[in-house]
């Protein structure tokens, strides 16, 4: 079983690291963990260059439990204990306040806006100062889509920014790697993946799960598409106030 994160990812996060320096000698990092291949693969980057990168900082978890069913936390819980990292585990019943007060199109925005709040707080409560979230290449090439096609915009997500109250930063240093060398790798490592359990995604093909087929189509016959994608991304990523 591979523990270690090859090479391939390696490369790719640290050059994400310095080309938007993300991590500062003393940081408390915060990773959001949901239990996904993306966030766990992200974990084990992190822990590796805990112990090996020159500039020293910390690293904690945060898991936000929507408390829907099918989110099973007997795996994950175990996992994270064993690798001896601080967890904190918020638990909010996200699906059913959504679906109180909105439309079912509105779900998947707005659980996620809900979660990086969560997490927001958790960092505050406990000293952090900076969130780590795990999405990547792939994820920011489906956001620039979604903005073009339906808000009319050249935007997608920031690889690092500060929030709006100024006192915490968040990083995305999967920005640069693609989405199949995180399922290579948690496949590789047998990382106990929670699989996708929202109900409301399940009954509702979302814009994303529209751009993310769009984008593997034109990828069969544009090898070199990705890379194409990041050169147009890269000024987007950026936030020049950081």
């Amino acid at each position: 079983m591979q523990t270690k994160p090859p090479k391939s990812l390696l490369r790719p996060v640290g050059r994400a690291i310095h080309d938007f320096d993300m991590i500062r000698p003393g940081d408390r990092i915060l990773l959001g963990v949901s239990g996904g291949k993306d966030s766990l693969t992200l974990l084990h980057i992190l822990l590796h260059l805990r112990r090996y990168s020159p500039v020293p900082f910390e690293l904690g978890v945060v898991t936000v439990d929507p408390q829907v069913d099918g989110f099973d936390l007997a795996q994950l819980e175990p996992y994270l204990e064993s690798l001896g990292v601080a967890w904190f585990l918020e638990r909010q019943p996200l699906l059913e306040r959504a679906r109180k007060h909105l439309q079912r199109d509105s779900y998947c925005s707005w659980c996620a806006r809900m979660k990086r709040g969560i997490m927001y707080a958790t960092a505050r409560r406990e000293d952090f100062n900076v969130l780590a979230l795990a999405q990547h290449l792939d994820d920011l090439a489906e956001s620039f889509l979604m903005s073009a096609f339906h808000g009319g915009q050249l935007r997608t997500m920031k690889a690092h920014y500060r929030t709006d109250a100024g006192d915490l930063r968040v990083i995305r240093p999967l920005v640069y790697a693609r989405e199949r060398q995180m399922r290579d790798y948690a496949l590789a490592a047998e990382l106990p993946v929670i699989r996708e359990n929202c109900p409301a995604c399940f009954r509702m093909p979302t814009q994303r799960a529209h751009m993310k087929a769009l984008l593997a189509s034109e990828e069969n016959t544009n090898h070199q598409l990705f890379r194409s994608l990041k050169r147009t991304l890269l000024p987007l990523m950026k936030d020049n106030s950081i």
